[in-house]
């Protein structure tokens, strides 16, 4: 009996061994789908911005074209092209010339600073920021025009002193991550005089409190001017940040005061040193490293020139201006010791030996909420650095992994799909190559090297299959399905769909283009500068599309047939409709 019942109980306890396997095994085949989708979808970000980043050097290269091409249409503009490549700042008032004029009224409840600066003011900005509330343009420009006057006096590279009893904690790019900024605040502390920072580039753009995390920066550096760094980004400048959402944010928050804003802070930009030396042996500085670099030179730079990365000045001889455009930051440097802080993800951090160089990422969450953590680094006189990773969650609890791998996804596949939608008409030409049979189906294989050859993306295309396109059960592509559930907006029916495409994908560019020819900020620019500029574009660009055509769109855009075109709302007519919106919209309804 007793027998008997020890055998039952051993076979029950291996039904329920065997149990937790298969469930052991399941959840963990289920995690490691999770993990690819989530790898997959890092891969889409990583390989569209890096694209992005390529776009930066073609129009870059144009910028060098249009200052050898471009003729004046205007009279009263003969001098356009030195305007555009050469600093020119004597507009600007001083301080109390020019702020001293905006008042701030009674009614004004966010935070009010007294200058000159002191530590109260960090706190009182930080407690502000942290109630949402928006700085009174009058404090904004304050600070700018101070900062501006503190920066005059210093070097390309500021030299920095450390000891065992007073390490300095270097951050990377923020991008407007305002929570980011006070997470470090709270698990590393203020900046004092016993705790300096490095702050590398890339403080604005992306991230929607840009201002906010600018300002705490400059307000810190103002109060720690010994203790606190700032070094210049490839997004502290004012082309990139037309293109990545700051100046659009300035203006939304300073309606009536954020062009004066934006024009003292590109002053500011190109005052700020271009890196930090840490104990003459750790070189920290933005976007990149070679081993051909003089840093001779460097230090000899006249920074203030230096308008935008996009736009070397023309007092630079061509062979340096070819050197410059080389990183992203526009600067290549050998490395004189140990550090470089640039922008990669903490997750490729990690996979960084201490051999010579390390990379430094401080905005988390930088995709999507769980795409990545962050990192600064404390480091010290003869001391090994020690690193600290973050991330900043939305709530108490961070959501589930297939909740965060689901958004992120739905995030990637979303701009992916905008990309290819921009290349229909080339895709199209590519998919009809190889379907003899004129079936509208290829092979999985065909299709992929098809996204490839046009796309230029280096994606698993094989593996996205499943989310971007149709397949049937014998393995073949419906390839008009890459297409289904997205379309660019047509301004005018009429319009051919190889010219809405190429507008479209260089949206952005034309914008960065058509403000710089935009002598008088107003938004407009001459149907004859119109055209001009276009002739450019489609030169320099290689873009097969007639001219005739751009003529008659811009022409329907001409909407009070006064001469003059709106550039900024002409370029906003050509967006992405994707399906599953639509029918949100309408369902709302």
């Amino acid at each position: 009996m007793g027998c008997s019942s020890s055998s039952t109980e051993n076979k029950k306890s291996e039904k329920v061994v065997k149990a937790a396997l298969v469930i052991q095994n399941w959840y963990r085949g289920y995690r490691a789908r999770l993990k690819a989708r989530q790898h997959y979808a890092l891969t889409i970000f990583q390989s569209i911005e890096y694209a992005d980043e390529q776009g930066q050097m073609q129009l870059s290269n144009f910028f060098t074209f249009m200052l050898e091409n471009f003729t004046p249409s205007r009279k009263e503009d003969p001098a356009l092209v030195s305007r555009l490549f050469e600093t020119t700042f004597q507009d600007i008032k001083d301080r109390r010339d020019y702020v001293g004029l905006i008042d701030v009224p009674d009614s004004y409840e966010g935070p009010r600073l007294e200058f000159p600066l002191t530590f109260t003011d960090i706190g009182q900005l930080l407690e502000a920021f942290k109630q949402q509330q928006i700085l009174h343009a009058h404090y904004v420009l304050g600070v700018l025009f101070e900062t501006r006057k503190l920066l005059k006096q210093m070097p390309n590279f500021t030299h920095v002193k450390t000891s065992p009893s007073k390490e300095i904690t270097v951050c990377g790019d923020l991008h407007g991550k305002l929570d980011d900024l006070f997470l470090i605040f709270y698990k590393n502390g203020l900046p004092s005089g016993n705790n300096p920072y490095v702050f590398n580039g890339d403080f604005v753009d992306r991230g929607s409190n840009s201002i906010e995390v600018l300002m705490i920066l400059l307000v810190s550096f103002l109060v720690y001017p010994n203790d606190l760094h700032l070094n210049r980004g490839n997004h502290e400048d004012f082309m990139m940040n037309m293109r990545y959402g700051f100046t659009r944010e300035i203006l939304n928050k300073y309606k009536l005061h954020g062009k004066k804003i934006l024009q003292i802070l590109e002053e500011v930009y190109t005052l700020l040193p271009i890196g930090t030396i840490i104990d003459n042996e750790i070189l920290v500085i933005h976007g990149g490293i070679s081993e051909s670099t003089d840093l001779n030179l460097l230090h000899r730079l006249e920074r203030s020139k230096m308008r935008s990365v996009l736009m070397p000045p023309v007092s630079i001889n061509k062979d340096n201006a070819t050197d410059l455009k080389k990183s992203k930051m526009g600067i290549t440097l050998t490395a004189p010791g140990r550090v470089r802080s640039s922008d990669l993800s903490s997750e490729q951090l990690s996979k960084h030996e201490w051999e010579q160089v390390i990379t430094i990422f401080s905005a988390s969450n930088y995709y999507e909420e769980g795409s990545n953590r962050g990192a600064y680094i404390r480091l010290g006189c003869g001391m090994n650095p020690r690193f600290f990773q973050y991330r900043v969650t939305s709530s108490t609890c961070m959501s589930p992994l297939h909740h965060r791998v689901h958004a992120m996804e739905n995030s990637a596949i979303r701009i992916l799909k905008e990309r290819i939608i921009s290349r229909k008409t080339d895709l199209m030409h590519a998919f009809q190559l190889r379907d003899h049979s004129r079936s509208g189906k290829i092979s999985i294989a065909q299709w992929a090297f098809s996204m490839e050859s046009i796309l230029g993306l280096n994606l698993p295309w094989r593996s996205l299959s499943s989310r971007l396109v149709n397949i049937d059960k014998s393995g073949n592509v419906d390839y008009m399905s890459s297409f289904q559930d997205v379309h660019i907006e047509k301004p005018v029916k009429e319009v051919h769909s190889t010219l809405i495409e190429t507008l479209y994908r260089y949206r952005s560019d034309l914008q960065i283009i058509f403000n710089v020819i935009d002598s008088d900020h107003s938004g407009m620019i001459s149907m004859e500068e119109f055209r001009t500029m276009w002739k450019l574009f489609r030169t320099h660009y290689s873009v097969d599309i007639d001219d005739s055509q751009v003529d008659a769109l811009a022409n329907t855009m001409d909407l009070n047939k006064d001469g003059s075109i709106d550039f900024n709302e002409f370029l906003k007519a050509f967006y992405v409709v994707h399906k599953y919106e639509k029918l949100s919209t309408s369902e709302a309804s």
